[in-house]
């Protein structure tokens, strides 16, 4: 028989676990989005659904075997790459609408012909050499020091951090994708449930002021195991309501009771919902990237009974540290992230959602131009993927970078200065998803540093 103290203890272990607690040290005073005082609601012509789609690559994508450049520009690339290079004959061909800045042709690894597909026919873009950066900055800059540059820059969990979150906020750990949640979640009429959900866990990029991101699984939402209301747990799940439905005087007490009914209800409200879905007929690749992004298509066949006008999704994949075994390792996740993008973007036409849903990566850094015997360390630029029917695609945005070893875009060590900022990537999605000029500088303070705030490629 469990006793009372262990089965409270075990509950609140379940409840922080989940994202019904998530940075509880810094948001328990935010016992329940719908009772709080809500900014200024951002409202939408004709209340028109969007979401955005985040496809983290943890370790640091190597973009340069990604999207190679092809013709008279793979004699550099080759000479960089050494072993690592993809053999030309082998590359599958990019035809973009218009040409690059800076000419040449390109294509991508042989194991993503999804992508090349996508891109082909208009419905992906490339944007290049994009990375963390406080100012735009030259070579000769970074090597005299003489414009700041983002701290801890080839680190893992400092660049996560900062690719996910304004660079003025990285203190108070509030992503984008929290800003854009605080400003828009009052506009959902379902107020219960986060308009931020993750199928891979906690993440910064969601996290907002008020907004914390709702953790399903692959295969939906999450009960709480030991009191799931099924027949062999009816006792115990009796009396761990009873102890839920009492009275307490405790202020951390009544928190909990808040914040444990409310995952409760979300679980069954989803799962409700999930239920009285139809099925998808689109066929999805059975890896771990395509279970989660199937997923995300089942939330979004179900946003009408979960009463949802706005909402951002977070799925990620691991394994892109290649600092070795890279030629096996790279391809089997390039192939893995080209069949489930793809796999996801038709599910978005089956739902008639394909100008309404805007899928794209991220990764802390790219990698370096030289190699280390069979792999690659940590670089800083990389290029990235946006998919999806509103993406003004076909298109490669920004200059691809030049890939000479100690050339003008190498900032030393073959890693790649970027021309383009993740505030500049991220302010052109968030523009799309609805955000006002007026609200821009609040969720991307650096971004009035860079030229360009949007950089085209959303219709």
């Amino acid at each position: 028989m469990m006793k009372r103290r262990d089965l409270l203890l075990r509950s609140l272990q379940c409840a922080a676990g989940s994202a019904a607690f998530t940075a509880l040290s810094g948001k328990l005073q935010l016992a329940n989005a719908a009772t709080l005082q809500r900014p200024k609601s951002r409202m939408l012509a004709g209340g028109d659904y969007r979401a955005l789609v985040c496809i983290y690559l943890y370790g640091g994508n190597d973009a340069f075997n990604m999207v190679v450049p092809t013709g008279s520009g793979y004699a550099q690339y080759a000479t960089a790459r050494a072993d690592l290079a993809i053999p030309e004959g082998e590359l599958l061909p990019l035809s973009p609408v218009v040409p690059p800045t800076g000419g040449g042709s390109f294509g991508t690894h042989p194991g993503m012909p999804e992508l090349q597909s996508l891109f082909n026919s208009q419905r992906a873009a490339i944007v290049a050499n994009t990375g963390p950066l406080l100012y735009p900055i030259t070579k000769a800059e970074y090597t005299n020091g003489t414009v700041p540059v983002p701290a801890q820059l080839f680190s893992h969990s400092d660049q996560t951090v900062l690719w996910q979150t304004p660079q003025a906020e990285t203190q108070n750990r509030r992503g984008w994708g929290g800003r854009l949640a605080d400003l828009f979640y009052s506009t959902n009429v379902n107020q219960q449930l986060s308009m931020n959900i993750s199928v891979s866990g906690e993440n910064v990029f969601q996290s907002g002021e008020t907004i914390v991101p709702y953790f399903v699984s692959t295969q939906g939402a999450e009960a709480i195991h030991f009191v799931e209301d099924v027949p062999w747990l009816a006792e115990r799940r009796a009396a761990f309501l009873a102890l839920r439905d009492g009275t307490y005087a405790h202020p951390l007490q009544r928190e909990y009771v808040r914040r444990m009914t409310r995952a409760m209800d979300n679980q069954a409200m989803i799962t409700s919902a999930l239920d009285g879905a139809p099925p998808l007929a689109t066929a999805f690749p059975d890896t771990y990237l395509g279970r989660q992004l199937r997923m995300v298509a089942r939330l979004l066949s179900a946003r009408s009974s979960l009463q949802m006008t706005r909402q951002i999704f977070f799925v990620a994949a691991g394994g892109y540290d290649t600092h070795d075994a890279q030629l096996g390792d790279h391809a089997d996740h390039l192939a893995e992230l080209s069949g489930a993008i793809s796999a996801f973007y038709n599910a978005t036409v089956e739902l008639g959602l394909d100008q309404q849903v805007t899928s794209f990566t991220a990764s802390e850094f790219g990698r370096t131009l030289s190699i280390n015997g069979d792999g690659t360390d940590h670089g800083w630029g990389s290029h990235h993927l946006v998919v999806g029917g509103a993406v003004n695609g076909g298109r490669i945005y920004g200059t691809p970078p030049d890939l000479t070893i100690d050339g003008p875009d190498d900032a030393g060590w073959g890693q790649i200065i970027p021309t383009q900022s993740v505030d500049q990537y991220a302010a052109t999605l968030s523009t799309w998803y609805g955000l006002s000029d007026s609200d821009r500088d609040m969720v991307f303070p650096n971004l009035s540093r860079f030229s360009s705030p949007n950089l085209g490629f959303m219709a």
